[in-house]
């Protein structure tokens, strides 16, 4: 009597600056035989005591990174827009022939964002002919990237500057695709700040402490914590993570 086991190989991790991944079409599955002599009286007492360490190191480093994370500040300008403020307005469809990974093309998509936004917005995000905008920290109201699931969004805004989103609620796949890509901290509020911040404020975000300073108008308000996103985007992203905390083998390794 044999057992067997199921092992995938060829495994490419490829695309963003940051991250991305992709699995290669040529991926081969095999199986291994192997004598079911090799196995253990108690499996699974055998696997409680080969995993519990290296569950208790991950912790340990995760825990390291959130320190990190939790010291963050970003200070500069902010840029105002309003309610559903979706993935079109933050990276129109025509623009995302450009690859990220390409460092010339990841600059260009940063010089789209927010291109979309309709003319009721006078002020422009990015200067013309400039390739970064002046405003490191969007704030806005509800719904923030709703619409298609374009993980363009969040990169164009990484890549254009911005260093955190701060709006009332996100489109979830706009929430996820922000800490999996890791370009921008994409930071909850339970008020209204779009309706009391103006484009050109002078703006402190503090992870630590949650908050948000208006240095313009003297104002204070209180942020949701980012939570267990937050080393995560602090590493740069999913797989950046995942090998920094030993999940996944280094690109050193």
């Amino acid at each position: 009597m044999s057992a067997f086991a199921i092992v995938t190989k060829n495994v490419i991790f490829n695309s963003f600056p940051k991250l991305s991944f992709s699995l290669s079409p040529s991926s081969a599955i095999q199986f291994i035989r192997f004598p079911t002599s090799s196995i253990p009286a108690n499996p699974l007492a055998s696997l409680t005591q080969q995993f519990i360490p290296r569950t208790a190191s991950l912790i340990s480093r995760a825990t390291s990174s959130s320190s990190a994370a939790s010291s963050t500040t970003f200070h500069g300008l902010c840029y105002v827009v309003g309610d559903n403020i979706d993935t079109d307005q933050i990276i129109p469809a025509e623009y995302l022939t450009l690859v990220p990974s390409k460092p010339e093309e990841y600059e260009q998509l940063g010089s789209y964002a927010l291109i979309g936004l309709p003319s009721s917005y006078t002020t422009r995000f990015i200067e013309p002919n400039q390739m970064k905008t002046k405003y490191s920290i969007v704030i806005a109201g509800a719904n923030f990237g709703c619409g298609s699931s374009r993980e363009h969004a969040p990169v164009a805004l990484g890549a254009s500057g911005v260093a955190a989103v701060v709006a009332e609620s996100y489109a979830r796949i706009f929430f996820r695709n922000s800490v999996a890509t890791g370009e921008v901290y994409p930071l909850e509020t339970e008020v209204r700040i779009c309706e009391e911040c103006k484009t050109g404020d002078v703006v402190t975000v503090e992870l630590g402490d949650s908050r948000l300073i208006n240095h313009t108008t003297g104002k204070e308000y209180k942020l949701k914590p980012i939570g267990d996103a937050g080393p995560v985007i602090e590493a740069g992203g999913i797989f950046a993570y995942a090998r920094k905390t030993g999940m996944i083998p280094s690109h050193s390794a």
